[in-house]
């Protein structure tokens, strides 16, 4: 007995004499991570998340600012300084505002008035400066200047955690404010005690999405010693309340540290309890970062970039982080979700996925998943599946439990044809296919019963009706080209001749685009470069943009315009013409370079369209520009709203030198490679490298290409080419051979 206690007394002196171990420092990652600034993007009209997540993941927890407008859909805007609290859901690079569910605010004084932008003394916001932000995607922390209080916050797939320093003097509290969201209050919330270390509750919301339910479970450790419910800034005498507008505070006592790990589901709090035990049953902080770093590295890791340009190391890997924020995972453990029509589903392999924001992403996003996120597109396209059996049609922009019915065309239907013209086989094909016709002849799907009709959508009945119809024949082509693999003859006749529609909107007499009216007669007068947001004939373009928004058909396209040389004089004219979009026009109109506006989707794969023509040279001068000017590390580097993920993955794609034109047919037409080397792990396990060894500023031009060793005469390339692996070497120099790509047998292919 003796020689133990000398041995403790011996044991304490040495720990007493041993230095202090050092506090973990999280304002540097590891390995790629260490590349990626959540930063870019977050200023000017990006409107990105900044916070922490996983990839895919159902909560961003993060910083909300008070919502002053477009530029706060995110919830957070770099040129703010005010901060509302942590929310654990939040959009990323949209241009619609929702989300920003179940607010925590800690606070070591009792406010609960949120307070304003403007006069923010009788509220609980406080001030915070970037100067005390460190923002990883796998750990954010910041200071709450009004409290003096150091906040950190991590996340899993469905439990954010949260641990916040408080200075001593004060208690240590934390507000829950079920009310306040990102542009939309709740219309229902209810909050409850459950035990003096667990709170549950719920916020329903009619926002954006015109249907959600939140549930929460906090379970904090370090006990609740005190537990007020609000009916919005009243206290109430109870430990639990079900009001529109309810807060909470919670009062932990004069401690200098409180824990707390907060569970979402849209299920029921009992699911959301199941959540937190199941993902973050400890208490580990630093192993819930350590965790998250390292699935984002495994991602980030399938794309490696060779470069001695550090700002372009940190536009690349940010911009692959930004392609993995969404989709978001939409079920509990179990895989149970809250479907469109309220009721609650099971995905068998728990892998249900929601914030699909399809008319931007099915262009580059998605074509990009199936090289190098494969084992996500399954779980998209049943996601996408088991929508159309809730609502009887696919998907146009479903947020949670809420179909948006945002943007124009019926988007989801490309990137299923893509995923069955490439050979993924995880969902059911013959149910996908006639969710497909079932929703291209909806009767309730905007526009439709006119095409049906009449071939075209008459202007003067619909509003956007000729950037719907667009949309509509890209979709459609999909549709055709399944069911000619599916051996189904007549339906391919039938959405082909659709797919054509096009054609029934080009003016020969003025060479564009043009609205035609009910009576078959064009919109007169008609300004090509007018763009009316609200009432306009176009989704967020113009008549120049659209009348190049032929992705399925280039071909064709060019047959319109009477050959090669008509056509790229008119993609020129497009480039360099100037005239005024006038009064009233989208804001999402952006980057522009004469009409082409990069800042918005519907123009994005028109600098490619020079390849189609003989004129490849012409697309890499457009392209190179476009990601060196358009592309930056700064917080405004993106010229326009992320979307997602498009943007970004319209810069990896264009990194690479490729891109995917029609967004189902899995042809790959050559821009100008960004990088010297860029390494690609993609479907099937193999690895895919382009390199451009005389790769440089001046030399952005394709002068030679090789596949595996071997002279490659093509200015394309397909999916099945890339993921068999291997190596594409393209040869570059300063001035274009503009013969390269010219020979009609050398121009990308289509399938008809």
């Amino acid at each position: 007995m003796k020689k133990d206690i000398l041995g403790t007394a011996i044991l304490s002196i040495f720990i007493a004499a041993a230095p202090a171990a050092q506090a973990r420092d999280y304002s540097r990652s590891e390995g790629l991570l260490q590349y990626v600034d959540p930063y870019i993007g977050s200023g000017g009209h990006g409107h990105v998340f900044v916070g922490t997540s996983v990839p895919y993941g159902m909560v961003q927890l993060g910083p909300s600012n008070i919502h002053k407008g477009w530029d706060w859909c995110s919830a957070y805007h770099y040129s703010d300084s005010l901060l509302i609290g942590f929310a654990h859901t939040h959009l990323s690079g949209t241009g619609c505002t929702d989300l920003g569910d179940i607010l925590i605010m800690p606070m070591n004084e009792i406010r609960t008035p949120r307070g304003n932008q403007d006069d923010f003394s009788g509220g609980y916001a406080s001030p915070y400066s970037h100067d005390s932000e460190v923002a990883r995607p796998e750990y954010y922390s910041v200071m709450v200047e009004r409290y003096g209080i150091k906040a950190e916050l991590t996340a899993t797939d469905r439990v954010g955690f949260h641990r916040y320093s408080y200075p001593e003097g004060k208690p240590a509290s934390v507000l829950i404010d079920l009310r306040e969201g990102n542009g939309s209050n709740a219309y229902d919330s209810y909050i409850r005690k459950v035990d003096d270390y667990t709170v549950e509750g719920y916020r329903y919301v009619r926002g954006w999405s015109p249907s959600r339910k939140v549930y929460f479970v906090l379970k904090s450790d370090v006990k609740i010693e005190e537990f007020t419910a609000y009916d919005d800034n009243d206290p109430q005498p109870w430990d639990q309340l079900k009001v529109p507008s309810v807060k909470a505070v919670l009062t932990f006592g004069d401690v200098d540290r409180v824990q707390l790990k907060v569970a979402l589901s849209s299920v029921s709090c009992e699911n959301a309890a199941m959540n937190l035990n199941a993902e973050l049953p400890h208490w580990d902080f630093g192993k819930v970062v350590d965790t998250s770093a390292a699935r984002w590295n495994a991602r980030l890791e399938r794309m490696t970039v060779d470069t001695d340009d550090e700002a372009a190391r940190r536009i690349f890997y940010t911009a692959l982080y930004h392609t993995m924020i969404a989709p978001t995972l939409y079920c509990d453990v179990n895989g149970e979700y809250r479907g469109m029509n309220d009721m609650i589903y099971t995905d068998p392999e728990a892998a249900n996925y929601t914030t699909l924001s399809l008319w931007d992403t099915y262009r580059t996003l998605h074509p990009l998943m199936t090289l190098m996120q494969p084992d996500m597109v399954d779980k998209v396209v049943n996601s996408m599946i088991s929508i159309y059996r809730q609502q009887d049609k696919l998907p146009i922009w479903p947020l949670m439990s809420g179909e948006t019915d945002q943007m124009p065309g019926y988007s989801s239907l490309p990137v299923i044809a893509d995923a069955i013209l490439k050979g993924f086989s995880g969902f059911d094909k013959e149910e996908a296919f006639q969710a497909m016709k079932a929703t291209a002849t909806y009767s309730r799907q905007k526009g439709v019963p006119y095409v049906l009709e009449k071939g075209y959508i008459p202007a003067d009945r619909i509003h956007e009706a000729t950037s719907i119809a667009m949309e509509y024949a890209v979709d459609d082509w999909g549709i055709a080209a399944v069911a000619r693999k599916l051996g189904k003859t007549a339906d391919a006749e039938i959405f082909a001749k659709r797919a054509g529609y096009y054609r029934n909107y080009f003016d020969a007499s003025t060479g564009f685009i043009r609205p035609k009216l009910e009576d078959g007669s064009w919109r007169t007068p008609y300004d090509p470069a007018r763009s009316i947001h609200t009432v306009g004939d176009f989704c967020e373009g113009n008549g120049w943009q659209y009348t190049f928004f032929v992705p399925q058909d280039p071909y064709g396209l060019i047959a319109l315009f009477g050959g090669d040389r008509p056509f790229t004089a008119k993609l020129d004219e497009f480039f360099t013409n100037t005239d005024d979009m006038g009064e009233g026009a989208s804001s999402d109109i952006t980057g522009l370079i004469g009409q082409y506006a990069h800042g918005n989707e519907p123009s994005h794969h028109v600098a490619y369209l020079y390849a189609y023509a003989g004129e490849q040279w012409k697309t890499a001068e457009k392209v190179r520009f476009i990601m060196d000017e358009f592309y930056t590390d700064r917080p405004d580097g993106l010229i326009g709203n992320e979307d997602c993920g498009q943007m970004s993955a319209w810069y990896l794609m264009s990194a690479m030198g490729l891109y995917q034109m029609n967004p189902s047919d899995g042809v790959f037409v050559f821009g100008s490679p960004r990088f010297k080397r860029i390494e690609m792990k993609v479907h099937g396990g193999r690895t895919f490298v382009v390199e451009a060894p005389d790769n440089s500023p001046e030399n952005i031009y394709i002068r030679k290409v090789y596949l595996n060793g071997k002279p490659y005469d093509k200015s394309y390339i397909t999916w099945q080419d890339i993921v068999n692996g291997g190596t594409l070497t393209f040869i570059m120099g300063k001035r274009p051979d503009k013969k390269f790509g010219s020979a009609p047998q050398s121009r990308p292919i289509t399938l008809n």
